[in-house]
């Protein structure tokens, strides 16, 4: 089978859809490597994020020649078809939320995978082009394509009550985690990046860009009441929402029990997750919640919030909370830190529902799509 990709955020996206997108690549070539993966993107964009795929023959990259480069962009929406097609390629799969949009007209056989539609749940935090933008291009996917793939139950609801997409047209195909996550860090590699990061002990652990969605505030409102030598450690992208965090931390007296971290290497953060106490995720909402699937891997007990879809990443042994409520958190937190039966059972529980998402049944279920639209 000769299998093309909107490959863009392999080659440019260092976290998020980019780790989606090479997880899947890498699944792929390690089970089926008899297929062919043609990888479209608008230019090479990062060695090192192209690096971390596997060697493989199976797979090639694709990009614009001609007068196509000077416009790249309409190349991956409108003019890659033609090349595609070219290629004779069996199906292309749009990684991203998005399809060219005439790839219903090319005959081409598609399945799209859409992530989240928190700009149609959440409008507020982006702006009026980028809502337009994406409301075009993610439904115009959905329309067009001949499956969709959904990273959760939260996104296919979402898919079908947004864009008024039969139910029978969608999969649900979990999003897994970076094999190096699996592996237990040594000895000697958490006490480097201990080192390295004069990390504190003991600390809670929060993965994620700073943003408004993502609640970091509420775990900032929860450390005041805790014993004080408890640590918050952030790692993530910083955007505006952060001024809001840093107020609050200055106001409440909190300076030296909240770090922020920002441009960590990958390398680093299993230790990071492995020497955590707990791990708290209280996004008001998500299209999956990877770093809470991170965490369990890890061997983190872990607490998340109600609201989307995060029940479905953390699973039975994790705790829940109200996004909006300070005082359940930091109770959750408390008892975590206090009770050794209790944390330990997380670990376990966490772990044990971990194994649902190996990545090693990620290429069968994405092959057995593929095989439905064929």
């Amino acid at each position: 089978m000769k299998i093309g990709f909107d490959a863009k955020r392999i080659t440019h996206n260092g976290t998020g859809l980019g780790n989606y997108g090479r997880i899947i690549l890498n699944s792929f070539t390690e089970q089926y490597p008899q297929n062919e993966y043609l990888l479209y993107s608008p230019g090479p964009g990062n060695v090192k994020l192209r690096d971390q795929l596997q060697p493989s023959r199976a797979i090639s990259f694709q990009y614009p020649t001609g007068a196509d480069k000077l416009f790249s962009s309409f190349w991956r929406t409108f003019t890659v078809t033609a090349q595609i097609r070219k290629d004779k390629v069996d199906l292309f799969h749009g990684l991203s939320n998005e399809l060219p949009l005439n790839i219903r007209k090319s005959k081409i056989p598609s399945v799209v995978s859409v992530h989240d539609l928190i700009f149609l749940r959440y409008p507020h935090l982006y702006s009026a082009i980028d809502r337009r933008i994406y409301a075009c291009k993610f439904k115009q996917a959905c329309l067009q394509s001949d499956r969709i793939i959904a990273v959760s139950e939260q996104t296919k609801r979402d898919i079908i009550s947004f864009f008024a997409v039969d139910e029978d047209k969608i999969d649900i195909v979990y999003s897994r985690c970076n094999l190096a996550f699996y592996g237990k860090a040594p000895a000697e590699e958490k006490a480097a990046v201990r080192e390295k990061y004069a990390l504190p002990h003991p600390y809670i652990l929060y993965v994620g860009s700073i943003e408004e969605r993502k609640n970091l505030l509420l775990i900032v409102k929860a450390l005041k009441g805790l014993r004080e030598d408890i640590t918050l450690l952030s790692i993530g992208r910083r955007t505006p929402y952060t001024d809001t965090v840093e107020s609050y931390i200055k106001e409440n007296n909190l300076q030296g029990r909240v770090r922020f971290l920002t441009n960590i290497p990958f390398a680093d953060l299993p230790a990071f997750y492995q020497m955590a106490e707990i791990f708290v995720y209280p996004s008001f909402f998500e299209g999956f919640g990877l770093p809470v699937l991170e965490a369990l891997v890890s061997g983190v007990p872990v607490i998340a919030a109600t609201g989307s879809c995060l029940e479905e990443a953390g699973g039975p042994g994790s705790l829940y909370t109200d996004p909006n409520n300070e005082d359940e958190l930091r109770e959750m937190i408390r008892m975590v830190l206090t009770d050794k039966a209790l944390a330990d059972s997380m670990r376990v529980r966490g772990l044990a529902y971990s194994k649902s998402f190996a990545n090693n049944t990620l290429a069968g279920e994405l092959m057995e799509v593929y095989r439905r639209v064929l």
